[in-house]
């Protein structure tokens, strides 16, 4: 029986092993932590809290999935699907920031009418960026100081496409910059290119703090966290959560400041953690993070590619980036942003790109198997790593 499930787990759950048990990890920690944190929403909803438990569990399960099958291709194909992804995030982008659906006083999603969700184009704005510039910095690595034909293009996409998520979501468009900027310097963009992507990054954030609509509210967190006074409501009840778990929490399901922290099953979900579980529970989840991280960065010395290794390094410092900046507005250590904790949040969209970024990873980590690309032209141990 038990050479039986190791025989179906190596056939179906390839790549890296120790990122299957961190996402695993991270999952079931998900499921039980937003359980308790929507008992609230439940109430005053009218509603079932079971009803959100299964709800939230399917999410995890469709999330769960998406990484199964984006594992399962070879990542060298999602250097194609890039380019069609980055020009269809564009009017989405722009619809979203025109017409968009209101949550939350931010507009940042499109309604789906066919299947009544809503949808986050930002997710797979940032995700096509991501594999557009890994693939254009492998394929130009022997042309990189070239402005015109080389970074031109991956300057003009970059300020783009984070400006455009900068009108309705400014502290994911900042995240996604600062990966961008990583990505070039593994990918060994000059120095003095990688400061004129500073001076991009910095007018289209200038241009959609004055047009974007979240302008005023970006500017007033910032000054709010920097001067410490005036905290908004959501800060002041996180850090009160922190405070209430102490080392070892008040254990699972006793979190006090769930029926005050304005979504706690989402934004604030790490506060709950540290409530509940403890300062220990919040150090474990940092230390899931931080195994995912360095786990990812491996590819960029095992990948037998440049596309692999930037890709894979890519997503997953982004991933981690966002999950630490979700976790340091908790503790006090950064402006409110209103971003979610990876694989842990409650949410749909979310919980999909995650999972496809994931699965991406786990595709790099399992090396170049695809024997469709081994019978076309040249063998792959005899072709330049830089494609």
């Amino acid at each position: 029986m038990k050479d039986q499930a190791k025989i179906w787990m190596d056939k179906n759950l390839q790549g890296d092993p120790v990122i299957w048990m961190v996402v695993v990890a991270l999952s079931v920690i998900s499921i039980l932590v937003v359980y308790s944190a929507t008992g609230t929403l439940a109430y005053k909803m009218l509603d079932n809290p079971e009803s959100y438990l299964f709800k939230h569990s399917m999410l995890v399960m469709l999330g769960l999935g998406a990484m199964w099958v984006a594992h399962k291709i070879d990542y060298r194909y999602y250097s194609k699907l890039s380019k069609v992804a980055l020009y269809l995030s564009v009017p989405l982008l722009l619809y979203t920031f025109v017409d968009g659906v209101r949550l939350n006083a931010a507009s940042r999603w499109i309604h789906l009418p066919f299947i009544n969700q809503s949808f986050q184009p930002s997710d797979m704005a940032s995700l096509a960026l991501i594999m557009n510039l890994a693939s254009m910095l492998s394929k130009k690595q022997q042309d990189i100081g070239n402005l015109k034909a080389t970074l031109l293009p991956i300057l003009g996409w970059s300020g783009l496409i984070c400006g455009l998520i900068a009108l309705t979501n400014f502290s994911s468009a900042v995240l996604l910059f600062m990966t961008c900027m990583l990505i070039m310097f593994m990918g060994r963009v000059p120095v003095k290119y990688l400061t004129m992507l500073v001076f991009v990054g910095i007018l289209a954030g200038s241009l959609a703090i004055a047009v974007g609509e979240r302008g005023s509210t970006v500017v007033s967190r910032i000054d709010s966290f920097i001067s410490g006074k005036d905290l908004p409501f959501q800060a002041e009840q996180a850090r009160i959560a922190v405070a209430n778990g102490g080392i070892f929490g008040q254990g699972p399901g006793k979190s006090i400041q769930r029926n005050i922290l304005p979504h706690p099953y989402s934004d604030f979900v790490y506060a709950i953690i540290i409530e509940e579980y403890g300062s220990i529970g919040g150090i474990v989840v940092i230390i899931l993070y931080l195994i995912l991280l360095y786990r990812g960065m491996k590819a960029v010395t095992n990948s037998e590619r440049a596309y692999g290794g930037l890709l894979s390094a890519g997503l997953s410092f982004a991933l981690v980036l966002q999950a630490f900046v979700n976790m340091g507005v908790v503790v006090g250590l950064g402006p409110v942003t209103g971003i979610p904790l990876p694989l842990v949040s409650m949410g749909g969209t979310s919980l999909l790109f995650t999972g496809v970024s994931l699965g991406i990873i786990l595709s790099v980590s399992r090396g170049e198997v695809d024997e469709e690309w081994k019978t076309q032209g040249t063998p792959i141990k005899n072709m330049p790593k830089a494609i």
